[in-house]
């Protein structure tokens, strides 16, 4: 019976180090993490929809990208306009998450990630690739806003 009791004891005690390791994991995500991961998936396929490495659309490319580093966040882009903590063009930091009106629909239809440097990346028809926010012919006039979705700055 003792050792029942101890290999209980011992499995309760390891579980809450393997859950406390992830916790902490994904508190110490920062606004470099995020931008790094998500330039992990450059090039990869667009699909309507899509919300997985085999292809992704806008939203479920954020979606997954934050919640690959415990952050979750709704499934479209104008939900995921709806959280977080607004912030300025120029606040931005590499990780905030940028949003786009009026490309497919009217509204909140676009969202990507800053990566600094006036560059952001998203889930475009030609796949995950990057623009400048205030360069690019398509992009720069159609910018909405952004918004900081954790404290990871």
């Amino acid at each position: 019976m003792k050792i029942r009791v101890y290999q209980l004891v011992m499995a309760v005690f390891l579980m809450s180090t393997i859950q406390f390791t992830i916790l902490n994991k994904a508190s110490a995500a920062n606004s470099n993490d995020i931008a790094s991961y998500a330039e992990k998936f450059h090039g990869t396929p667009y699909k309507f929809g899509g919300t997985t490495p085999k292809g992704f659309d806008c939203s479920g490319y954020i979606r997954y990208v934050f919640n690959e580093l415990n952050i979750s966040l709704p499934r479209t882009s104008a939900d995921q306009f709806r959280v977080g903590t607004s912030i300025s063009k120029e606040d931005l930091m590499p990780g905030d998450l940028v949003f786009f009106a009026n490309t497919y629909k009217k509204g909140i239809s676009h969202t990507g990630i800053y990566l600094g440097n006036n560059e952001f990346i998203s889930a475009k028809s030609r796949g995950v690739l990057k623009a400048n926010l205030k360069t690019d012919p398509y992009w720069a006039p159609k910018y909405a806003g952004a918004k900081r979705v954790a404290n990871i700055h």
